[in-house]
């Protein structure tokens, strides 16, 4: 039975007393309980967020640094998250990828740091729009997974939840339609079935990112193969966000 998730990515958002704030009122709120919660504030605010939080809430990472230790001014190694209790990171987000330059051999190099610290990884995929009116969607969601998290065991990909995040749709108040979603996420597990098998297929959750809104939220998530949302904005109100873990069907 794969779980349900709604993940909330604060990106560069929330200071300290709106972040435990938000995470004070989120325990408090009726939620439902077959539907697994997740915040990634930024590094800053772990923290905070670790010791406000229950133990119903999954506090994660935004990124992760692919290596052990040493000289790199401003990464956060997997042995640090994991001495305040963060067990979860986000990989390969597409504003990692664009902005920051993240190859598929440093997110390789994450995932492993990550699987190797036990650290478990919501791992990010989504075409470009130029990409998907190329008709590349599904060749470069493929190399995406190929080059940097399918060379992982049966057992470790126990410890991956996957992200489809259509570039194109992030924060730009667009949305692959409900269709657009199933039909990727439907190929991505198809890929998973290739590579592995239909149990681990079964097993991993395929979440969809990309302008995720209560609105929106009930239809993406009605969708066979959409098992929740990595979702940016509407992460960041207690009331929005609750109402994403209601919409589920």
């Amino acid at each position: 039975m794969r779980k349900k998730i709604v993940a909330g990515n604060w990106k560069m958002n929330q200071n300290k007393a709106e972040a435990v704030s938000f995470i004070e009122a989120l325990v408090k709120e009726d939620k439902p309980q077959d539907v697994q919660m997740m915040i990634a504030p930024s590094y800053v605010m772990l923290d905070a967020c670790k010791q406000a939080a229950t133990d119903e809430l999954v506090i994660a990472s935004q990124n992760i640094s692919q290596h052990d230790k040493g000289a790199y001014t401003g990464e956060v190694s997997a042995d640090m998250l994991k001495s305040i209790g963060v067990k979860t990171a986000i990989i390969g987000h597409s504003e990692r990828r664009s902005i920051f330059g993240e190859t598929h051999e440093i997110l390789a190099e994450k995932v492993k740091q990550a699987i190797n610290n036990s650290i478990q990884v919501v791992f990010c995929v989504g075409e470009s729009l130029e990409e998907r009116e190329a008709e590349k969607a599904e060749s470069t969601v493929k190399s995406q997974l190929e080059d940097s998290l399918f060379f992982l065991s049966e057992i470790e990909m126990k410890n991956v939840i996957i992200a489809y995040e259509p570039v194109w749709a992030i924060g730009t108040g667009k949305t692959a339609s409900p269709e657009q979603a199933q039909e990727m996420h439907a190929f991505i597990r198809s890929l998973i079935v290739d590579k592995y098998n239909q149990h681990v297929a079964d097993a991993t959750s395929i979440l969809y990112g990309g302008s995720v809104k209560p609105s929106n939220a009930k239809e993406l998530f009605a969708q066979p193969d959409v098992d929740g949302g990595l979702v940016g904005g509407a992460s960041l109100k207690v009331d929005s966000f609750v109402e994403l873990l209601h919409s589920f069907k």
